[in-house]
């Protein structure tokens, strides 16, 4: 009998040789970049998945439209299979790019199905399986370490996260992005180990009743990540929300014995500080995440510093999630639930 959590524990420290060969298969992989990035056809760009994948399609977005300033949205695969005149209307050439860990997800797999068969629509996608029912459908990027044995998604979210950041940037012809992607892959390991034992003394010395996740740009859809690691291994409700979003309502449940995590941006340090500074004024025990501390963080009661000082928040994205696939971890081990068999789920869903 295998110790509980073995599998997703030891996935989640595999992340940096996951980015480093997500890195070296692209540069295999140029004829996709140009084939769908660089094309002057489509109109939109749009990112699908379903649970964790829609989540980092949320990221994938984000430095779209960012980096390469085209526009582009990301939705779960479900409304492009049932609603997809209301997401995307006629007359206009639309690129999806289904995302899936698998490659065998219904949703993204139907999705596509139908997608391909409408007039002005193309598709692609990314996985970890090359061998995949997605792959065979739809050209694909490969993240060829992101393959996991643990249900919950780890080191392939970040690796193809990462993996199409870089082909986006490619995409750009931005020199410089790619250099601080560089940066992000070489540190990715420290952060790791420093996220291990941050979150694990955080973890055995504060028990939290809530979670809430906040993050902005390209970081909501983390945040929405977060709080699914959260419900998935350790099965504790929690919330993510846009940062400043929170104030407006969603701030009641906020009480002592709630935990309010905040995924830092930069380019909005002073506004989302003032709302951290404001959550910890009505009880709340604030975890900042964040690229530097500085003297504005050093109110909370506690700061990671995920490292990436000095570079887009966009490229700094995956620095954040080992921290974050930390607090799930620990959470569940600390509640005597087994991170690697979460109840009511499978690693693949199908319907």
């Amino acid at each position: 009998m295998t110790a509980p959590g073995i599998h997703t524990y030891t996935e989640i420290n595999g992340q940096a040789e996951a980015l480093n060969a997500a890195w070296n298969q692209l540069d295999q992989q140029q004829d996709w970049i140009l084939q769908y990035l660089n094309n002057d056809l489509f109109d939109e760009i749009i990112f699908i998945g379903s649970g964790s994948s829609y989540y980092q399609a949320l990221t994938m977005a984000s430095t779209c439209r960012a980096w390469l300033g085209k526009s582009a949205t990301a939705y779960p695969s479900s409304e492009l299979l049932l609603f997809h005149k209301q997401a995307a209307p006629a007359h206009r050439n639309y690129l999806a790019i289904g995302v899936s860990r698998s490659g065998e997800s219904t949703e993204v797999v139907l999705a596509l199905e139908a997608l391909q068969a409408l007039p002005n629509w193309s598709i692609a996608g990314i996985t970890c399986y090359e061998e995949s029912t997605m792959a065979q459908l739809a050209d694909c990027l490969v993240s060829p370490n992101g393959k996991e044995t643990s249900t919950v998604m780890t080191k392939s979210l970040s690796s193809m996260t990462f993996m199409m950041q870089a082909a986006i940037a490619k995409a750009a012809g931005r020199e410089d992005l790619l250099a601080e992607l560089a940066g992000v892959k070489e540190q990715a390991g420290q952060t790791v180990r420093d996220a291990d034992a941050f979150i694990h003394s955080l973890v055995q010395k504060q028990p939290f009743l809530k979670y809430v996740y906040l993050g902005m740009g390209s970081l909501y859809g983390l945040s929405l990540e977060a709080c699914l690691k959260i419900k998935e291994m350790s099965y504790v409700w929690t919330e993510a929300y846009g940062t400043l979003e929170f104030r407006h309502g969603p701030k009641s449940i906020v009480e002592p014995g709630t935990l309010v995590c905040l995924l830092l941006s930069e380019q909005a340090r002073a506004y989302e500080l003032k709302v951290a500074r404001e959550m910890q004024e009505y009880g709340a025990f604030v975890v900042v995440l964040t690229a530097q501390k500085d003297e504005d963080t050093s109110f909370a009661d506690a700061v990671f510093e995920v490292g990436g000082g000095g570079i887009s928040d966009e490229a700094r994205a995956v620095l954040y999630l080992p921290a974050l696939q930390f607090m799930g971890y620990y959470t569940a081990l600390s509640l005597h639930a087994d991170p690697d068999s979460p109840r009511n789920l499978t690693q693949v869903v199908k319907i």
